[in-house]
């Protein structure tokens, strides 16, 4: 087991840096993607902790944290002398936690022991199956890697220039490297991969009320490492190929705001620019603010990429949200050029020059919906991971506003919410802080949440399924619901066919994401939905379509008060998305482009095999759509 370790200690600097983190591949589409190898990869270790790390783990010493880690349960004195002399790999010292007082013989006592046993036969299972994968230090050390270089840039919540390995919990970094075994090519990488997984899992649920007691050095509150790892560990989870790991990621979903709550995450200062040393400061000055900085950005972007998250999942589920994302009071991270410098005097460039934000999330969601004479805030310097958040906001609504009889008290009517995603598709659209890809990253679920917005694409893939016997492990809830959805009636609406519009932009969006932003976490979900109304539209008779050439999203989203149709028969100058949205196929027929829906749903089994080699889920979703495949035709 490793001894305590001294927080202030330092590691070898690691021999990629941040310069080398992102691989755009921007002449190679997702098409063809295949699991990054690592023949560019020699095999000295680029974290050297990892040997430590990997010898923790394989530690056959029966006190060892990681074979029983049995965390604050009441067992007897001999086994819980070694909870707090830095077990589960938390670094420093830690707040005593008091005893529950004196186990009483007899009855009481058998049972503690009981679950004792329980508890250590279950981490000997767990870490009996680590020993059969055959784990390596260097397949610990490039999971690291391809951690950082693959999945950071694209959920950006750690900071690779800052990073310590020694000052993390050995449950987050567990955590980074099961995500970072994703983009390894070894068949077992899978496999190694979840068990890393469940090694952390067993951990933080035994031993969370150590975990949270744990501040790093620049920390301003305690268990922000822990918030980080409920974080990833729900990543993990939601995309596994493993429907057990992904049932517990979900048993498990809202803990990570819980965790926040207790530690008050949310309560602490922002980051004062007062704070930013001067030009005169000596290097190990401006050092120290850099990471004191680092440690504020990540407490703030660990909880709001649980916001992100939380919209994901809930949709995915069929369940309500978590928290209140309308509500959300944390203000704006930092601009995503300050997080990605890679020295203190490129951070604090960039700190001097970017203009000092004081929204609220709140705030910005609440400004969409302004009347039209109020100003809008700005969004055009939002980052990406700030519009992320907000999208995450409005689809929060559009999950509350779903039924289609009666409205939710307090809650935005569907013309007020298309007004508002019609403002953030401005934001996007004309965003001069946004690289193509991410542009694109953020179309792809702006897309997706419109396509919600008409039809619940959860609700639809269920009633698919049910109607015809098909068994899904993708969409939470019963199959059967009443009422049935007519799915032909469906298809005729004008919500249908802004729903295929939508659908055809995430298909083509997914096919153009350069080759290195194709790990973006909504991807498979986003696909998944533009399948279901393809589904949908090719068993009601309609498999090839007449749609615009050129759509305009503002016509899309232009839909009045109930009783008034946004476009009248009888106008002259239709557009040719007017048309299409009458439904006027004999006007339209001469003027669009015919599209083969049972073609395109062939196309999509193609990309759900390129998405399988990084997340699981998609296998489950091409089983489903093979099954629908053969349906339609």
């Amino acid at each position: 087991m490793l001894p305590a370790i001294d927080a202030n200690l330092q590691v070898e600097t690691p021999r990629t840096q941040q310069g080398n983190m992102e691989d755009r591949g921007t002449g190679h589409s997702i098409i063809g993607n295949t699991t990054s190898s690592t023949e560019d990869l020699d095999f000295e270790l680029i974290w050297p902790d990892s040997e430590d790390l990997f010898e923790t783990l394989m530690s056959s010493d029966p006190t060892n944290s990681w074979q029983m880690p049995i965390g604050i349960l009441p067992v007897p004195i001999t086994t819980r002398s070694h909870i707090n002399n830095g077990s589960f790999g938390i670094p420093g010292p830690f707040q005593e936690k008091g005893s529950i007082g004196s186990i009483p013989v007899g009855e009481s006592h058998q049972a503690v022991h009981n679950v004792s046993e329980m508890v250590t036969s279950l981490s000997s299972t767990v870490t009996a199956a680590v020993e059969a994968t055959s784990l390596t230090s260097v397949f610990l050390d490039e999971c690291l890697h391809m951690f950082f270089v693959r999945f950071i840039p694209t959920f950006p919540v750690l900071h690779r220039s800052t990073f310590v390995f020694r000052e993390c919990t050995q449950p987050l970094l567990l955590n980074a490297m099961a995500i970072g075994s994703l983009y390894l090519g070894p068949k077992d990488s899978v496999a190694k991969g979840e068990a890393l997984w469940r090694l952390a899992h067993v951990a933080v649920a035994t031993s969370w009320e150590t975990l949270i007691t744990h501040q790093g050095p620049y920390d301003s509150c305690q268990g922000v490492q822990l918030v980080v790892t409920a974080l990833l560990a729900q990543i993990y989870g939601a995309l596994s190929r493993n429907r057990v790991i992904r049932t517990t990621s979900q048993a498990f979903h809202a803990l990570g705001f819980f965790w926040a709550r207790q530690c008050a995450i949310s309560d602490n200062e922002p980051y004062s620019r007062s704070n930013l040393p001067n030009q005169n400061s000596t290097d190990e000055e401006k050092n120290r603010a850099w990471k004191v900085w680092a440690a504020k950005e990540i407490q703030q972007r660990a909880l709001l990429g649980h916001y992100v998250l939380d919209g994901l999942i809930s949709r995915m589920s069929g369940e309500t949200p978590s928290v209140r994302h309308a509500a959300n009071q944390l203000g704006l991270p930092s601009s995503e050029t300050a997080f990605e410098a890679t020295t203190a005097n490129e951070w604090l460039n960039h700190m001097r020059s970017q203009e000092p934000f004081q929204y609220s999330f709140r705030s910005i969601i609440r400004s969409l919906f302004a009347p039209a004479s109020q100003p809008l805030t700005s969004f055009h310097a939002f980052s990406a991971f700030s519009l992320r958040v907000i999208l995450e906001g409005l689809q929060s609504l559009v999950s509350d506003c779903d039924s289609d009889d009666l409205s939710t008290v307090g809650v935005p009517t569907k013309f007020e919410l298309r007004k508002a995603l019609s403002h953030s598709f401005e934001a996007i659209s004309m965003s001069p802080n946004l690289s193509h890809s991410e542009r694109l990253e953020l179309l792809l679920r702006w897309h997706t949440i419109c396509l919600d917005a008409c039809k619940d694409s959860s609700l639809l893939c269920r009633s698919i399924c049910s109607r015809y016997g098909i068994v899904q492990h993708v969409c939470g809830g019963k199959n059967i619901m009443k009422p049935e959805q007519d799915l032909i009636s469906w298809a005729s609406t004008e919500e249908a066919r802004k729903a295929l519009l939508h659908a055809i932009a995430i298909q083509e969006i997914v096919e153009q994401l350069p080759r290195g932003r194709a790990h973006v976490i909504h991807i498979p979900s986003s696909l998944f939905a533009s399948a279901t109304v393809y589904c949908v539209f090719s068993l009601a008779g309609q498999g090839a379509v007449n749609v615009p050439n050129i759509v305009n999203w503002q016509t899309v989203l232009a839909t009045n008060e109930p009783g008034n149709s946004s476009t009248q028969p009888g106008c002259t100058n239709q557009s040719e998305t007017e048309l299409y949205l009458r439904g006027e196929n004999p006007f339209f027929r001469a003027m669009g482009a015919t599209k083969n829906l049972l073609y395109e749903l062939n196309s999509m089994q193609k990309l759900f095999k390129c998405l399988c080699s990084q997340w699981g889920i998609a296998f489950d979703m091409e089983d489903i759509l093979d099954q629908w495949n053969t349906l339609c035709h």
